[in-house]
């Protein structure tokens, strides 16, 4: 394995984890629900234990112009959606022992600016309708998390993650920061860093989702697996990376099951992430990811940035 292998990959959780979802799926009402397209390279790494914390920063920008249906195709229904959004990490790695790994826990705290612009046809011409909204969104927790480097150049971790209806929430609003409702996402995620610098990396989450008590609507439970791989060449990693989502259960309203529902989409792009030991730089990613495939939800593209700090 690379010498450089272990410190690049240092940090690069905490800041993956600093993030907001930016899907509009046949989950309800198009809510984000858990973030995704948020890991790539170094996603089965942790940072090192810390007198203080490591920190992480991420900025993400989605647009989309279409919604597709359940059958894939472009929806009649006219969509402008933008979704801003930068989220901060907190991550705190020990040296205590825990099923043959070292223990941890992490906080993501974000903030959005989300707006979406609709027109419906109708037989008296298009509805248009609007709506915004500019707030916290829901908190992020995982009192449990473990890692592990089973050998070298293989790095592997597993969280047991919350999701805090914690963001703002208006029954009446077509798009919320919130959701109005807890999730728990089981995940587990690994990095191979191979002799010759090429990594695979990838984060595999279930999102379990309860009830929203205003609405006595439950979205379906999610499948998410992320994914990167790439070469190392200097300070630089360079390579593909992208997402594949999938609703597996159905939603259901009043506790009927609400047919034709379940939302998918998967996404590709380039990844370029930047680390120098000793430069004084923190650790830096860029992806920019196109989405096709969709399925009841909205098809667009997503531009993330992100950055971290061990202290």
């Amino acid at each position: 394995m690379s010498k450089r292998a272990s410190p690049i990959r240092a940090a690069s959780a905490a800041i993956a984890l600093a993030s907001m979802a930016v899907s509009v799926g046949a989950v309800e009402n198009g809510a984000p629900i858990t973030p995704f397209g948020v890991f790539d390279f170094g996603a089965g790494t942790l940072p090192p234990p810390s007198e203080f914390a490591t920190v992480g920063l991420r900025t993400t920008f989605y647009r989309a112009n279409e919604l597709r249906d359940n059958a894939g195709d472009r929806s009649p229904v006219g969509l402008k959606l933008k979704v801003d959004s930068i989220g901060l990490a907190i991550v705190k790695m020990t040296n205590i022992e825990l099923f043959g790994g070292t223990y941890g826990a992490f906080a993501v705290l974000p903030f959005l600016d989300m707006k979406n612009d609709l027109s419906i046809p109708t037989p008296v011409g298009p509805l248009a309708l609007s709506g915004k909204n500019t707030a916290q969104g829901d908190i992020q927790i995982a009192p449990v998390v473990i890692k592990w480097t089973p050998s070298p150049g293989l790095f592997t971790n597993a969280s047991l993650q919350f999701q805090l209806p914690t963001g703002s929430y208006d029954k009446t609003r077509i798009i919320n920061a919130g959701t109005n409702h807890w999730t728990v996402s089981p995940t587990f995620a690994f990095s191979y860093i191979m002799s010759s610098g090429f990594e695979v990396s990838s984060n595999i989450q279930l999102n379990i989702n309860g009830r929203n008590k205003d609405t006595d609507y439950r979205s379906g439970i999610e499948y998410q697996h992320e994914f990167a791989a790439g070469q190392h060449v200097g300070p630089w990693t360079l390579g593909l990376g992208g997402y594949y989502y999938q609703q597996i259960t159905d939603d259901k309203s009043a506790g009927q099951t609400v047919p034709d529902a379940r939302s998918r989409v998967m996404a590709l792009g380039p990844v370029v992430n930047f680390f120098e030991l000793g430069s004084g730089w923190p650790l830096v990613w860029l992806h920019a990811y196109k989405e096709f495939g969709a399925k009841n939800r909205a098809q667009g593209s997503q531009i993330a940035l992100r950055a971290a700090w061990t202290f």
